[in-house]
């Protein structure tokens, strides 16, 4: 590898030759090696967004030259386009502040920017002008997730919550048996339970609202510990203005610097959200597990669609792949939010230590989501079979049925027949035409599983 010499103010260092990197991100390269992970490319476009609005904000404030803003703004939409994605090597696990990635980004653009214009632009003086790693990387965790989970999550789950819907308008008839704790329980139908998760998909919608209102709040021109040093004192609202104009999602300056530099508690609850819908998700993918179980010694109430051959050894056998993957996203989930927190506690005085390992589980957390909802939506929910058979067995022998009939023979009457019903392995509609002077065709009334689905007294 060939190689060119760099400097900054620790002195000269050798850089590849090709790289659009200099010394600071170098020096970064060889320092940080613990993960060799760096973060996420979303991240990296949050902070060119930034650096753009800021160019814009500083040129119109004359306090940067218009054909050097001109440069650093071309530079920026290259790699908010996704280009030079290569020359951002810096690990997740690097200084607190993320100063190694506001550099990394800084000395990109001041690269391109110089090339472009044909006169030195610096990394510090003109690309980080009125701006701080402190304030550029906290700013950047709110820009990056902020988008990340209007553009991509929340279509996600309005496209699993729209498929659940749809199914349970299609299985809206079929009536099966509940459980609760595993066990037998009264009757249910399945656009019933499709419609209860369905209402967990619209509450983590709305949940996560709110946190886009926390996250459109942004740290930047609190500078190096919130005060706004070396900043114009017009340029935090001007920037805002230039953010939301260019990402198209609006963004407002913080209300109060110090707790948008020291603190990360935004993140902290943003995560919370994720890890309910985790949880939401981790649900449902369990209940289909068990629906799907068999197919002849589980449950077998439903038939997932076939994937893949599941075993190396057991011809024929197929598993549920699709929970089976969304339930281990969720747990990862759940793990971030744990390291989130343990992250967030970190703001030692005026800032926060842990800023690119929020920044890195925040948006891991997203686009596991994001994509677990998508597809649970398409290869599980959408696709699954009913399978009938099964579900009016089980009904018929549901001796949990006779709850319909303990307004008019009693709990404890209404239990013996259960018990009989279940030691004889016979329907409960027989046992209780025994048991009782209410009739056999009383009894078919009171005990329909499709009436005992609208709840209420018998009539």
């Amino acid at each position: 590898m060939k190689y060119r010499t760099e400097s900054d103010s620790m002195g000269t260092i050798k850089v590849p030759s090709d790289a659009l990197y200099g010394a600071q991100t170098q020096r970064a390269v060889d320092n940080f090696t613990l993960s060799n992970t760096p973060l996420p490319a979303s991240f990296i476009r949050a902070i060119a967004h930034i650096k753009k609005a800021a160019a814009q904000a500083n040129s119109e404030l004359e306090l940067l030259d218009s054909k050097m803003a001109g440069a650093i703004v071309d530079a920026c939409d290259q790699l908010i386009a996704g280009e030079h994605s290569d020359q951002f090597p810096v690990d997740v696990f690097q200084t607190g502040s993320g100063t190694s990635t506001n550099m990394n980004v800084n000395e990109v653009l001041a690269h391109l920017a110089s090339e472009a214009l044909g006169q030195p632009i610096g990394a510090n003086d003109h690309v980080n002008m009125s701006q701080s790693s402190n304030d550029v990387i906290p700013t950047a965790i709110h820009v990056s997730a902020a988008l990340a989970i209007q553009n991509q999550l929340q279509p996600a789950l309005e496209h699993l919550h729209g498929t659940l819907l749809g199914k349970a308008e299609q299985l809206q008839e079929v009536v099966k048996t509940g459980r609760t704790h595993l066990m037998d329980a009264m009757p249910v139908t399945m656009g019933q339970e499709l419609r209860g998760w369905a209402s967990q998909i619209a509450g983590n919608h709305h949940r996560l609202e709110h946190s886009l209102g926390q996250l459109a709040q942004v740290a930047q021109g609190g500078t190096a510990v919130g005060t706004g040093i070396n900043a114009h004192p017009e340029f935090a609202g001007l920037f805002a203005e230039k953010l939301s104009e260019n990402a198209g999602l609006e963004f407002v300056t913080s209300d109060n610097f110090f707790a948008a530099i020291g603190s990360q508690d935004v993140a902290v609850s943003t995560s919370g959200q994720l890890k309910t819908l985790a949880a939401s998700l981790m649900k449902m993918a369990n209940d289909l597990r068990w629906m799907n179980s068999g197919p002849l010694a589980g449950l077998g109430e439903i038939e997932l669609e076939a994937l893949q051959p599941g075993s190396s050894i057991m011809p024929g056998k197929v598993n549920p792949v699709i929970p089976e993957a969304v339930a281990m996203a969720s747990a990862q989930v759940m793990g971030n939010d744990t390291t989130i927190t343990v992250a967030g506690q970190s703001g030692n005085f005026e800032l926060n230590v842990m800023l690119p390992l929020v920044a890195h589980n925040l948006l891991n957390s997203i686009e596991l989501m994001s994509n677990a909802c998508r597809a649970l939506a398409d290869k599980a929910i959408a696709s699954f079979r009913v399978r009938q058979d099964n579900l009016n067995h089980a009904l018929a022998r549901n001796p949990i049925l006779v709850t319909a009939l303990n307004p008019i023979i009693g709990y404890e009457k209404a239990a013996a027949i259960a018990k009989r019903a279940y030691a004889e392995s016979r329907p409960i509609i027989d046992v209780a035409d025994e048991e009782t002077d209410l009739g056999l065709e009383e009894l078919q009334r009171l005990l329909d599983p499709q009436k005992l689905t609208n709840g209420g007294l018998p009539g």
